[in-house]
């Protein structure tokens, strides 16, 4: 179990792997041998999601309990520290047991020597508790807030100033947004239009979505794929912020023809399985066009089964396959920093940089400038990240205003019963507000 939890990590760190994609078939390959059960693989599902949440947080607590520099210290060692750490400090594992099971793990894969160290570093972390440590390596919230919030809440501290910006508000606001942040996700299913429905998957603890019709959760975790409807297809996981994203699309106001529609950054397929099967129950045509050909045939696997005529392409949407003017309604859910999905993707706090919104840029403003124009006069644009940075949303959807013909047009009617969506045009979902990762939703009608 903890070594299964170890070479995730070390996947994570040597190969910027990301978790959700190489700990489960670790854990598949575990079961098939019989040396893993149910607890034993949801032990090590927290011991990695918990420790890469935390990362950065272990690695201040660490680098006080050591006499070298923390970047002396060797990354596998490291990697067992943080897994120890995370044993003592955000578990009910008892002390002596995290630190002789991280010790025998320690001698395993690093050897007698190493393990010594190891032994006499998690004896000095397990000298107190979180709070303690925290209260000895943050600065008081008086000298550095922004500082302090970020080891607390365990992330970066220019990803708390610019969720902070981002959120506005007093401190209260923005800790409520970095706790939920450190909160275990719910799995959210959406059974897709006319070809399931959300009482199908109503099965064990699953509850009915917060604000899609098509949503439903399941409160205490469970597999989806022991669904008959996701394991067909009729029925997916997708965040309910993302479907709030695709349904708000679908249902803003058109005049004349509703026809032809395109999600331009179709992968995986998530979105555009959603609006596939209710441009179907319209009658309308649904391309789905992505850059990346095996993105692309996450597409088309997504889409297999769907009722309606639709088309997967693989193509640039920077460099459109398609006429201009050629549709109804358009969807582009950009390339981001994904600091609105830190409560799935925990290494991602720790592996982006401010200078990674520079990158994405123009990236960004090229897609949206290509979708107004794939939009026929009066049609309808919609422009999504999964970001809540002002450098993704508004500032991007400004500057392409500013050379596009287009008018902005309220999202938050089109999100009923969705509280707390600001100002408009556009709207910012949050996971401490709405329960949804932090989507972003700007829609623009083509004038």
């Amino acid at each position: 179990m903890r070594l299964i939890a170890f070479e995730a990590l070390r996947a994570v760190d040597e190969r910027d792997a990301y978790a959700n994609l190489v700990l489960p078939p670790l854990l598949r390959e575990a079961r098939e041998r019989g040396s893993l059960d149910g607890r034993d693989a949801a032990l090590a599902t927290e011991l990695v999601y918990g420790t890469l949440r935390w990362q950065g947080t272990y690695d201040a607590i660490v680098a006080s309990c050591v006499d070298r520099p923390l970047r002396e210290v060797d990354p596998p060692v490291l990697d067992v520290l943080s897994l120890g750490a995370h044993q003592l400090l955000n578990t009910r594992i008892p002390a002596h047991a995290a630190v002789s099971a991280t010790v025998e793990l320690a001698r395993a894969v690093l050897g007698d020597g190493r393990a010594k160290f190891v032994n006499a570093v998690l004896r000095r972390i397990a000298g107190d508790d979180l709070e303690g440590w925290l209260r000895r390596v943050a600065p008081p919230y008086d000298e550095d807030p922004e500082e302090h919030l970020g080891i607390v809440h365990a992330h970066p501290r220019w990803i708390v100033s610019a969720l902070w910006d981002a959120l506005g508000g007093g401190r209260k606001d923005v800790e409520a947004l970095l706790e939920a942040d450190n909160a275990r996700p719910e799995v959210t299913l959406v059974a897709r239009p006319g070809r399931a429905r959300p009482e199908e998957l109503l099965t064990g603890d699953a509850v009915p979505g917060r604000w899609s019709p098509y949503a439903v959760r399941l409160a205490e975790g469970g597999d989806p794929g022991a669904i008959d409807a996701v394991r067909e297809g009729r029925a997916g996981v997708q965040d309910e912020g993302s479907q709030l994203v695709a349904l708000a699309l679908a249902n803003a106001p058109l005049e004349g023809e509703d026809r032809r529609w395109l999600d331009g950054c179709a992968g995986p397929g998530g979105k555009a399985a959603l609006l596939g099967a209710l441009a179907a129950g319209r009658g309308a045509a649904l391309i789905a066009s992505e850059k990346q050909p095996h993105r692309a045939r996450l597409v088309a696997r997504a889409l297999h089964g769907n009722p309606g005529p639709y088309q997967v392409i693989t193509a640039d949407g920077t460099r459109p396959a398609w006429r201009p003017g050629s549709f109804d309604r358009v969807l582009v859910d950009v390339p981001c920093t994904g600091l609105g999905a830190l409560r799935r993707r925990p290494e991602a706090r720790w592996r982006r940089r401010p200078e990674d919104l520079a990158g994405f840029a123009p990236l960004q403003r090229g897609l949206l400038a290509e979708a107004l124009r794939a939009a026929r006069p009066g049609g309808v644009v919609g422009y999504a990240t999964c970001s809540p940075h002002p450098a993704e949303t508004r500032a991007v959807v400004e500057d392409v205003l500013r050379h596009e013909s287009a008018e902005p047009i309220d999202v938050r009617p089109l999100m009923p019963g969705v509280p707390s969506l600001g100002d408009g045009p556009d709207v910012q979902l949050w996971p401490h507000l709405h329960g949804t990762d932090a989507m972003y939703l700007a829609l623009l009608r083509r004038t």
